[in-house]
């Protein structure tokens, strides 16, 4: 059983480190976006019409909202297996 369980665990950390690493990719991206955005100039920017504007603005956020969303699963996939391994594993009681 606890070899079992040691493998679980390996497959978890692998798909985590997996998750983790999609994850940092949409970071670069969100961050590249940010400086993007930091960029553009105060006065007169032209982008040649507002659905442009609109259209890029939807973008940034889309990218922004999809790299919060990955984290908010990475973590909710971390606390799922943690319990589940919590679950099995047995702590023995030295009379404490």
């Amino acid at each position: 059983m606890e070899r079992q369980v040691t493998r679980i665990i390996e497959h978890m950390a692998s798909s985590h480190w997996n998750m983790t690493r999609i994850i940092e990719a949409n970071r670069q991206i969100v961050n590249h976006m940010a400086q993007m955005t930091t960029d553009i100039p105060k006065e007169d920017p032209s982008f040649g019409s507002i659905d442009m504007l609109t259209e890029c603005t939807l973008s940034v956020n889309r990218i922004v909202a999809s790299y919060l969303v990955g984290l908010a699963d990475l973590e909710d996939a971390i606390a799922d297996n943690l319990l589940m391994v919590m679950k099995e594993v047995v702590v023995p009681n030295d009379g404490e």
